[in-house]
């Protein structure tokens, strides 16, 4: 009776709040065919509720747990929740670590006497009120709906609220992040920069072949002007498709702004000196080199503030990542059984 319970609460649930921000096993429940038997929902409901998926320092956690993390990750994740074959048995291994994690970081929450933000809890549920007060469903379940959404907004919250207390740590010392800025030399590093000048002759990416080729003869007509002695400032404000105005002058641009197969070719130009025609996404370009800024490390001055601040967030993510694997490490966990639920939802076994 109690199972029946618990079924027919998280069933609520879904329906009321209609699939925002909770277990996607609860909506799966409650959006089930229709034409479904009453036999085989039984029988899906059981699999779901009744079976232990796991047992993790004494705590049954069922496998409907499981699933609906494994639903959630599938459709934030996968397109159209198709899972690749080669990739099932990692998201596999995934949920169940954190599955672990969720039920040690509580225990620790609770070691720690650390209580959930009631305010925060109130005012989140004040939002579902808001949000649904004209849902016929969420009038006529809430009452068996609510204890159960508190009850996972204090789990959310306590979590959140040791997260926060394990990242509280002392601020590091100028020597500290003199230290990790000269460990880190590639952090705060300038990348090289280019200055460029372009005449681009623009061709839709959709067109014909005669039209590319139209424009390729079109820039070696340019091309050849230009090595003949004309302007190349004055070529580009009468025919490159950008950067006419500034008489095809790009400004400086880092490594990383240009396609890859582009910034090669580039790679390889002499300052001052005249490219042959390329073609490009865009069209067809006649590049020149304008300068080129070496790579160059920031005065530690310049930067003192953001090396503070990476210094600081690794610290954090270092001292919780280290918490997390020190009380994984000693829990006791027992994997009860193999689920099914990517055959249903990721379509591919």
């Amino acid at each position: 009776m109690k199972t029946k319970s618990r079924a027919k609460l998280r069933l609520a649930v879904a329906l009321t709040v209609g699939l925002a921000g909770l277990p996607a096993a609860w909506a799966q429940a409650a959006t089930a065919p229709a034409a479904e038997s009453e036999q085989s929902a039984a029988v899906a409901r059981k699999e779901m509720h009744d079976r232990v998926f796991a047992v993790i320092n004494g705590r049954a956690i069922p496998t409907s747990d499981y699933e609906a993390a494994f639903t959630t990750l599938i459709r934030q994740r996968f397109y159209h929740g198709q899972i690749p074959e080669n990739e099932l048995a990692g998201v596999r291994e995934e949920i169940k670590s954190k599955l672990v994690q969720r039920v040690v970081l509580l225990e620790e929450a609770e070691r720690r006497n650390i209580a959930p933000d009631m305010a925060q809890i109130d005012e989140t549920l004040a939002g579902y009120e808001k949000r649904y007060t004209n849902s016929p469903q969420w009038q006529q379940n809430r009452e068996m709906v609510l204890p159960e959404l508190r009850k996972q907004l204090a789990e959310q919250s306590r979590i959140a609220l040791l997260d926060k207390q394990v990242r509280d740590l002392p601020e590091p010392t100028e020597a500290e992040v003199r230290a990790y800025y000269d460990k880190n030399p590639g952090l705060f590093t300038e990348p090289e920069k280019l200055r460029l000048a372009v005449i681009l002759l623009a061709v839709d990416p959709s067109s014909p072949a005669t039209a590319w080729q139209g424009s390729r003869d079109e820039a070696r007509a340019i091309y050849g002007r230009l090595e003949n002695g004309a302007d190349f400032e004055e070529a580009a404000r009468l025919h490159s498709s950008v950067y006419a105005e500034k008489s095809g002058d790009m400004g400086y641009l880092h490594r990383g702004m240009l396609p890859e197969n582009i910034q090669q070719k580039i790679d390889k130009f002499e300052i001052g000196k005249l490219n042959e025609p390329i073609d490009t996404l865009e069209g067809v370009a006649i590049f020149r080199l304008l300068d080129r800024l070496p790579a160059k490390q920031r005065d530690f001055a310049d930067v003192s503030a953001r090396a503070r601040d990476l210094l600081v967030r690794e610290r954090q993510d270092a001292a919780w990542k280290s918490l997390i694997d020190r009380l994984v490490a000693k829990a006791d966990v027992k994997f009860m059984h193999a689920v099914s639920t990517e055959q249903r939802e990721g379509g591919k076994k």
